[in-house]
């Protein structure tokens, strides 16, 4: 038994979601929860990985990365074709290629198969990260209702990529490196036996046809500007690096150019005449360049600063996901006791501005300062992007909820790779200022380096760690100022919008 496809009709209606709707909700959180996981899962795999598989220190790189560089880049295709073929079909679909691909990847005998399959899950997780958003937009038509489900939907995927690392950890230490990849199975599995039942179907009637040229526009515009961004971030300003990014965005500019001419678009532009939508946008990717710029100093802080192990280190980092949970509901409700959604965004970033500027305190022996100053960051971007992501699927046609989730998720990895790059460029530039000129020169370049031939040079270790201190305390300054700007661009174009505006 099916339920039948749903229109805009759908999305007119008031009526209330029931136990269904919230089954079905829990249904989709499991594999979000995985899809973001899969993110960090390979951070104590590798180890393991490498010494069974053997992989060149290529191939090591993109068994690492090809999942988010393919997740990224298919993203906005993915969000349209759901619109298309029906938002549920999709869903199915990316969850059978995810957990065939997760058990290929788990029993990879080479390091050729395991990035094929890693790449496969890349693209299973494109499929599935829109179609749960979007599903959710179809599912709960009564605000109040798609507020809460959405804030949960945003404490899943922030939990998740804090849970992945945490989770490889453990299963590394007691099985083999492939059962990081086979827990995602019965997620899978439960998801395509109560999906059909549980999960209406919904699509754009009149979807046009699909434009096939758009698919390696907006790939060549994500993927080489990601790309320059990660590696900017470990290797530095480069010149092959800056013309990545500059290619990519010629390519966006000419994705944008074909969107805004072109009979049947695969991202609509009229998407962004919603009042609440662009701004939404822009926000969300400046939640997430806060986010992931400050999770690259202080993953290094508690492992090379403080000497925390990376089990250790992983387990500290947990801590800050307590307050996360309380966030997103409170955010909500709020905004459903009648305070203006402007003004709890524009809290929502007060409150990061304030985690960034106590982590700005924190010296080389500073474990709670920084435990504290990340809880509080994460609390304030979590009750931002739970409030900016249901304004943009309130604001977007119902039609459209593929394209739009999208949009958002696009803007959230591009907003992750930026604060990654910018800020740790300004942490790298003030650390090899403070580092003496005496000092060797792999010692100079990084931290790690520094630590790597520390027993070599007295004192040079603790003049390292003091040195990547004032780095992560200019890069935080940076960030505060940052989301400062950020609250009052809230405050400015948030103001007055209701749940209820399209």
């Amino acid at each position: 038994m099916t339920n039948s496809t749903s229109t805009t009709a759908a999305a007119a209606g008031t009526a209330r979601a029931g136990r269904r709707e919230w089954t079905a909700l829990g249904v989709l959180m499991l594999p979000l929860l995985l899809v973001s996981m899969d993110v960090s899962v390979l951070y104590f795999a590798i180890p393991a990985i490498s010494a069974d598989l053997e992989p060149s220190g290529t191939q090591q790189l993109w068994i690492f990365d090809i999942y988010a560089f393919v997740l990224a880049g298919l993203l906005m295709t993915m969000g349209s074709l759901g619109d298309r073929i029906g938002r549920r079909r999709l869903l199915l679909l990316g969850a059978a290629a995810f957990g065939t691909a997760s058990l290929i990847a788990a029993y990879a005998d080479s390091a050729e198969t395991l990035i094929a399959a890693r790449a496969v899950l890349g693209i299973g997780g494109a499929t599935l990260m829109p179609s749960t958003m979007a599903l959710i937009r179809t599912m709960f038509t009564d605000p109040g209702q798609r507020a809460k489900a959405i804030g949960l939907w945003s404490g899943v995927m922030t939990a998740g990529i804090a849970l992945g690392s945490v989770m490889s950890g453990v299963l590394v230490q007691y099985f083999w490196w492939g059962s990081v990849f086979l827990v995602n199975l019965p997620a899978m599995a439960l998801l395509l036996i109560l999906g059909p039942f549980l999960l209406p179907e919904s699509k754009d009637p009149n979807p046009g046809r699909f434009d096939w040229p758009s698919v390696p526009l907006s790939m060549a515009g994500v993927l080489p500007v990601i790309y320059g961004l990660k590696e900017i971030t470990s290797e530095g300003w480069h010149a092959q690096y800056v013309v990545s990014i500059t290619v990519g965005l010629l390519f966006a500019a000419a994705f944008v150019h074909r969107q805004r001419t072109t009979a049947s678009p695969m991202i609509d532009p009229a998407l962004f005449r919603g009042r609440g939508f662009a701004p939404s946008v822009v926000l969300n990717l400046i939640g997430s360049f806060a986010m992931m710029g400050s999770a690259y100093f202080t993953t290094q802080y508690l492992q090379s600063v403080l000497g925390k192990s990376a089990m250790e280190a992983a387990l500290w980092a947990l801590l800050p996901s307590v307050p996360i949970g309380m966030a997103a509901p409170l955010a909500t409700s709020l905004v459903q006791k009648g305070v203006d959604r402007a003004y709890v965004v524009t809290a929502g970033f007060a409150v990061g501005a304030c985690g960034y500027a106590l982590l700005a305190l924190a010296d080389t022996d500073s474990l709670w300062l920084v435990l504290v100053a990340c809880g509080v960051l994460a609390s304030g971007i979590v009750m931002v992007i739970s409030q900016i992501t249901d304004l943009a699927l309130s604001s977007a046609p119902v039609e459209r909820a593929g394209s739009a989730s999208s949009l958002m998720e696009t803007g959230g990895e591009f907003g992750g790779a930026l604060g990654m790059a910018i800020l740790g460029s300004i942490g790298t530039a003030i650390y090899r200022h403070d580092m003496p000129a005496s000092a060797p020169d792999v010692a100079r370049e990084t931290l790690g380096g520094a630590l790597a031939v520390a027993d070599r040079v007295p004192g040079l270790a603790a003049t390292a760690r003091e040195a990547f201190t004032n780095g992560m305390q200019g890069a935080a300054v940076a960030g505060a100022v940052l989301l400062a700007g950020a609250a009052v661009l809230a405050a400015r174009t948030l103001r007055g919008i209701r749940l209820t505006d399209k």
